[in-house]
């Protein structure tokens, strides 16, 4: 330490020295100024001002080393080595000009300590290169321990001077030109006391050796340049102030437009809030501005949350309550200021409106109920969660049979209020449900915990609930609910798998009646394969052409005599042999196949009938599908003109079900088949719920008494009034009256006595293939025989 002291007021002019920290410390804060206006400056402005910023910190490390250099008196002739002066220069600009590119721009502490590191180095450089162009008449040597200890002590501080430089906090920033000024103060001072000189009047001074009286004015103007730098640097700082003003005068402006609540902070203090965010939140002004911003949002932390994302929060408003609000924040800089703006957005009315959105997407708009989507959602939250195994649950599906007929006779008014009101007693025949639900149309479902007996129970109170008439605007109606049941634990592994096997259990009820319920076994699932096994095989069926015609002959009720026959679908199932229609038409009118069997059926049979005698006639059904087809009278026109079969020998039977539509494309094609010639007959008179205005609206040809009332006659009295009174009908109408189901002598004979002009049954014959009928229509049938007095029943050949 004395020889620093000694080296400091014995070898040095202390003015010149006084004058070098005076230089350093102006130019150390001209560099900081003009890096500051680079580091708010953006694009090539940006880098001219940083390049003037790194010559300035250059010209102002060399011009402290190069005064103090001038004021150390060693009492010898000194001159200076050109070559290394200049060389020391541009050393320390290049030096300083890696380090500030590093610092500038608030990176990280660690990447500031580095680029601190850097700038020590560089000056430590520009020293000691400096001191070797430094010649005097004698030899110059340096001490290693000073050397050594002129950079170990100085790199730690022009670290810690540019970590400071870079901190948020100005308070903190103020201190980076003192340690910088002291960094490069002690590794000068350090420096020359290394010096060693020892005199030699034999050394001559080089021909480029410049004398200090020629390096003395260029030092002085390289020091009023860092001056004048300084100056530049105060203005841009005033201005720089005057701007951050300017802005932050502005941005409450803008602020106070905004509809959103915002509040400027800085360092997580609140410095200024719109007129917006004291409306929502009920604070003044002045409850604001200097306190945390956490009194608002509470635990959010403002450095973490990343720009222009949205969070949901809650702030607390004066009045205590908890307001729902979207949280953004943006951090935007003001002058050397980094502030964050923080907008809060009421959600109040959007999450009422999210509420609203909800329910109506989870709940049935017309009962109330919760709808398919949201029951579907609870189930399978419920099936996944594993509480399916350790709470076996139940769940019901609840069908309302023939409601398409309410909907038909009483209008869609009346079918919604219907409806509603099921919903309704379902509800309350079910209190203890867990979820009770409208999956669309006459389909409702629950979800209940219990054991078997309970769950049976359950369904029972609800199907006696709902066999009770119903009262709507006056009308009663009745209606029978079909209940299917499984549980959890039998055959499900999904949600999806519960809701199918309570809907085939529904299925199974139905079929038994109506008013009942079913529970689910596994057995069902073999027959929904067995079912769509059949339906894959019906469409195959299709293009192998499997389908074919068996004919029952239809006969002159009078005479006996054969006038026709009515052809009848029959399908030759390669394994199954040949199959019914009851077992696979059901199947073909739910997948959508009925129009082209029928088709088919319509272009097989009037082929074959057209070899039959030209006075036999030919009896085809048509499906309600069929009947509504638009291209239906083309699809008959081109069979009767490909086959040459006679329209007048063609008579399409349609039910009274088919007409239930009341639709006005089936009763013009109706029009339009009897202007082809060909006959309408109306089958299974007196079974469908159709009203006898179809028989006003339409002249059909022939009415058939259906077969469930001929069975029981003549020993019915009810059965029989009910025939003598279509036969009435039908002849006040003009139409001809066919029995169906004619099996035995005495309801033959009735016919007779009543007037009938046909009949058909067994007691005529089974259906029987095309390879027969031909022989059998040309044949004296038995009921023929049987007017000639012979009561003997048909032969075998034709039963």
């Amino acid at each position: 330490m004395n020889a620093i002291v000694t080296c400091l007021t014995e070898s040095h002019d202390l003015g010149l020295l006084y004058a070098a920290a005076g230089i350093c410390l102006i130019g150390v804060y001209a560099s900081f100024s003009l890096a500051a206006h680079a580091a708010r400056s953006e694009g090539r402005v940006r880098h001219g001002w940083a390049a003037i910023g790194i010559v300035s910190a250059g010209s102002t490390t060399w011009a402290t080393h190069m005064i103090a250099l001038l004021a150390y008196e060693p009492g010898l002739l000194s001159a200076f080595e050109p070559i290394s002066l200049i060389l020391s220069l541009l050393l320390a600009v290049a030096g300083l000009s890696l380090s500030m590119s590093l610092a500038i721009g608030r990176k990280g502490r660690s990447r500031r300590a580095f680029a601190g590191l850097i700038m020590g180095l560089s000056i430590a450089t520009l020293h000691y290169v400096g001191q070797s162009s430094y010649l005097v008449t004698g030899h110059i040597d340096w001490d290693p321990h000073y050397v050594a200890g002129s950079i170990g002590l100085s790199m730690p501080i022009f670290a810690a001077a540019m970590v400071v430089a870079g901190e948020r906090n100005r308070y903190l920033r103020l201190a980076a030109p003192p340690l910088l000024v002291a960094a490069i103060a002690i590794l000068h001072v350090m420096g020359m006391t290394a010096l060693q000189i020892t005199y030699d009047p034999l050394v001559i001074f080089p021909p480029l050796a410049l004398a200090p009286e020629i390096v003395a004015p260029i030092v002085a103007i390289v020091a009023l340049g860092l001056i004048a730098l300084a100056l530049l640097g105060l203005r841009f700082s005033i201005a720089a102030r005057a701007q951050a003003h300017r802005d932050r005068k502005r941005l409450i402006e803008l602020a106070n437009l905004a509809f959103e609540g915002l509040a400027i902070c800085e360092n997580g203090i609140v410095t200024s809030a719109n007129d917006s965010l004291q409306r929502l939140t009920g604070y003044d002004q002045g409850d604001l501005t200097g306190e945390p911003i956490a009194k608002l949002i509470g635990d959010f932390d403002l450095a973490a949350m990343q720009d222009h994302r949205e969070y949901d929060a809650e702030i607390a408003a004066k009045s205590g309550d908890a307001l729902p609000v979207r949280l953004l924040c943006r951090t935007v800089s003001l002058g050397s200021k980094i502030l964050t703006v923080v907008a809060l957005r009421d959600q109040s009315e959007r999450l009422k409106s999210e509420a609203t959105i909800r329910r109506l997407a989870y709940t049935d708009t017309l009962t109330g109920l919760t709808n398919r989507t949201h029951f579907n959602e609870l189930l399978c939250a419920r099936m996944l969660g594993g509480r399916a195994e350790t709470e076996p649950f139940a769940l019901l599906s609840i069908g309302v049979n023939r409601f398409k007929c309410v909907n038909d006779n009483h209008g869609h008014a009346i079918g919604d209020a219907l409806l509603r009101e099921v919903g309704q007693r379902i509800s309350r025949s079910a209190r203890k449900a867990e979820i009770v639900a409208r999956f669309g149309d006459d389909d409702f479902a629950l979800l209940q915990s219990g054991e078997q007996h309970d769950i049976e129970e359950l369904a029972a109170t609800i199907i006696k609930s709902l066999l009770r008439p119903f009262t709507i605007d006056g009308h009663v109606i009745e209606i029978a609910p079909s209940i299917g049941i499984a549980f959890s634990h039998v055959e499900a592994a999904s949600g999806e798998a519960l809701c199918r096997n309570a809907v085939l259990a529904r299925h199974k009820a139905k079929s038994r009646g109506d008013g009942k319920s079913c529970i689910f076994e596994a057995v069902m699932l073999l027959d929904v394969i067995a079912q769509r096994e059949l339906e894959l095989d019906l469409r195959r069926a299709l293009k192998t052409d499997e389908f074919e015609v068996h004919y029952q002959p239809q006969a002159n009720a009078e005479t006996g005599l054969f006038e026709g026959a009515e052809a009848l679908v029959r399908w030759r199932h390669p394994r199954r042999g040949l199959v019914s229609p009851a077992s696979f038409i059901p199947i073909a009118e739910d997948i959508g196949l009925i129009g082209a069997i029928g088709e088919k059926v319509l272009r097989l049979a009037c082929r074959e009938a057209s070899s039959w005698p030209s006075s036999y006639t030919l009896a085809v059904n048509l499906s309600a599908i069929q009947l509504s087809d638009p291209r239906l009278v083309d699809m008959v026109a081109e069979t009767l003109f490909e086959t040459g079969f006679e329209g007048h020998r063609l008579e399409l039977e349609v039910t009274e079900t088919a007409l239930l539509r009341d639709d006005a494309r089936s009763f013009e094609n109706l029009r339009d088949l009897k202007r082809l010639g060909v006959k309408i007959a109306l089958d299974d008179f007196g079974t469908g719920y159709s009203s006898l205005s179809h028989l006003r609206r339409f002249p059909f040809d022939r009415v058939k008494i259906d077969q469930s009332f001929v069975r029981s006659i003549p020993s019915d009295p009810e059965s029989v009034a009910i025939v003598q009174a279509i036969i009435m009908l039908a002849e006040k109408l003009k139409m001809a009256v066919t029995i169906e189901g004619v099996e035995e002598i005495a309801q033959h004979q009735f016919a007779v006595k009543e007037g009938c002009d046909q009949i058909q049954g067994y007691f005529l014959s089974r259906p029987v293939p095309q390879s027969d009928i031909r022989t059998l229509l040309t044949s004296v049938p038995e009921a023929a025989h049987q007017r000639e007095g012979d009561h003997a029943r048909p032969s075998a050949a034709f039963a």
